[in-house]
């Protein structure tokens, strides 16, 4: 027993130590016995002029930053447990719905879908000043933050984060920093995260995912017109919010934003192909800097169809054409996907085109007719507020039990425009499941299998709301209803799985800072001899294994 329990991972990724790993690769001669030299480094980076200076250096801080940056290194004791009776189509269905802090999710997610996230959406408090929020508390222990996470019969009653409190941009920056620190390891190297937010910290949140991203990754801020009718606000009526658009590094590239309901076009009004080359045209890689994007293509010269394309694989197969990517000014460059992504979409969006008589071939993409400009300033009235009002209120008999919705038409096209086929979305504030509603939708409208997890923490509800007086008693009740309620009335063929943010099935060690050897080989001896606590279900204990070994939920 104990030797299966050694070996037992009993906390989520340790994301110190991965970080730590990470510089080692890049600069070993800093790192000794898992510390890092920062004399050394200094030195180093001094020798080349790469040092800012103290004094004249451009900083973004805020009270509690420095805690917030704990919260991130705390791997996390929890563990999650399926729900199987409130899910739908549990055994077959790769969706998720995942009760609980995001933050402690978000960690746990972190050993099977680091880096496979292509697109983030989220909808976080705007903080108003009159939002509730999760306060992170950085110094308690284990039994104060069991309860804190832990199932309660109603949920979890969150804080009002006052206009009056002397620190609440700092309170709402410290909640946000450490969920998009992690959010950004689950994207993919072309994955794009979408936040919506309002003026009250519009400004803050840039400033801060040009910390966490990068400055060099912001793509833009999409201006929303959400309600033409206006609202007073002092003098000046607003009328609109922004989505603030960063990627995880430049290999994201929008797809072209288009009318689903059109087939897919092949020829232009010259006669030519409306097909991009899969080669990464945009940035200036090569196979120096991205080895893993250059390999080859094998078209079958025999296979030309009615729009003159060419049948591809990834395999080698005898009698067909060998392609790499094309040179520039004599530079190797790189395909623009990696191997998994064009292996999924071979003869379905990518094909070959002959170049001439030779047998020379180039790999290309098509895409479907162009209806408008992608452009930062939205006003359709399909994505208003008032539109996710009423979608809402059409699952739930006409009653309102949820404030200020998004429009499912408004996610959908920041899905059309981030991600394609098997993609895997993410949305860790998820409030009603406008996400997992617009990713089944979608689905059906294109044939795509896109694939959603849910995070929402149980929230309680106010007692005088309609939502409260017709049965549900947190927020997380009702995402899940919408989305069982939408699955039966659009007969969407998807289901999802239900999983909630419980206390480890593990007995761990209590925490001891003594120098008692005795105290200590007590506590580890009642550990071996019992390592899980008294009330554990088996299907639990599977589930956590399977999420702390690094295994999909799946």
């Amino acid at each position: 027993m104990s030797k299966s329990v050694a070996n037992v991972k009993t906390t989520s990724k340790d994301m110190f130590a991965d970080g730590l790993r990470k510089f080692s690769q890049i600069f070993p001669q800093f790192v000794s016995e898992g510390k890092i030299d920062f004399d050394a480094l200094k030195a180093f980076l001094a020798d080349k002029n790469a040092l800012a200076d103290e004094k004249d250096k451009y900083t973004f801080t805020w009270a509690g930053k420095k805690q917030s940056f704990q919260a991130i290194s705390r791997p996390s004791y929890a563990t999650l447990n399926p729900k199987i009776d409130e899910s739908v189509d549990f055994d077959n269905t790769q969706n998720l719905f995942i009760e609980g802090d995001n933050l402690e999710v978000l960690k746990l997610l972190q050993k099977y879908y680091h880096g496979k996230i292509k697109m983030i959406y989220i909808d976080p408090p705007y903080n108003t000043g009159k939002d509730f929020i999760y306060k992170d508390n950085f110094t308690e222990g284990k039994s104060d933050y069991f309860e804190r996470i832990g199932t309660t019969e109603n949920g979890i009653k969150l804080e009002t984060n006052s206009d009056a409190h002397g620190r609440y941009h700092s309170q709402w920056l410290s909640m946000m920093y450490p969920r998009l620190f992690l959010a950004k390891q689950l994207l993919r190297e072309d994955g794009v995260i979408f936040i919506s937010i309002d003026d009250n910290e519009q400004h803050h949140l840039k400033m801060l995912m040009n910390e966490v991203f990068g400055e060099g990754n912001f793509l833009n801020s999409i201006v929303l017109e959400n309600d033409s009718r206006a609202r007073p606000y002092g003098s000046i009526a607003t009328t609109h919010e922004y989505i603030v658009a960063y990627s995880k590094n430049t290999d994201f590239i929008y797809e072209i934003l288009s009318n689903p309901d059109k087939k897919f076009n092949y020829y232009d009004n010259e006669g030519g192909y409306d097909l991009y080359e899969l080669r990464n045209r945009n940035i200036d890689f090569n196979i120096n800097n991205r080895p893993n994007l250059y390999y080859s293509f094998w078209v079958n010269p025999n296979s030309k169809n009615d729009n003159d394309l060419y049948q591809i694989s990834l395999e080698k197969e005898k009698g067909w054409v060998e392609v790499y990517p094309q040179e520039s000014q004599g530079v190797k460059t790189v395909w623009r996907w990696g191997k998994d992504k064009a292996k999924s979409n071979l003869n379905t969006y990518i094909f070959a085109k002959k170049v001439d008589s030779n047998n020379r071939f180039r790999i290309v993409k098509k895409y479907r007719e162009n209806t408008y400009t992608l452009n930062t300033v939205w006003t359709d009235k399909k994505i208003k507020t008032d539109i996710g009002t009423l979608e809402t209120k059409a699952l739930f008999n006409n009653k309102k039990y949820f404030s200020f919705p998004k429009p499912k038409d408004l996610i959908k096209q920041l899905l059309t425009i981030s991600s394609i086929q098997d993609d895997i979305v993410l949305d860790f504030f998820a409030g009603s499941a406008t996400t997992g509603h617009a990713v089944m939708d979608l689905n059906k409208q294109d044939g795509g299998k896109r694939k959603f997890i849910l995070v929402q923490i149980p929230e309680v509800i106010d007692e005088a709301s309609e939502a409260f007086k017709a049965g549900y008693k947190n927020i997380a009740e009702i995402g899940k209803e919408r989305l069982r309620r939408a699955i039966k009335k659009y007969d969407f063929k998807a289901g999802f799985k239900v999983f909630s943010l419980t206390p480890t099935n593990y007995n761990t060690l209590k925490p001891y800072d003594g120098d008692d050897a005795k105290t200590l080989l007590e506590q580890e001896k009642l550990f071996t001899k019992k390592p899980l606590v008294d009330d554990f279900k088996p299907i639990n204990l599977v589930y956590e294994i399977i999420l702390k070994q690094g295994f999909s939920l799946n």
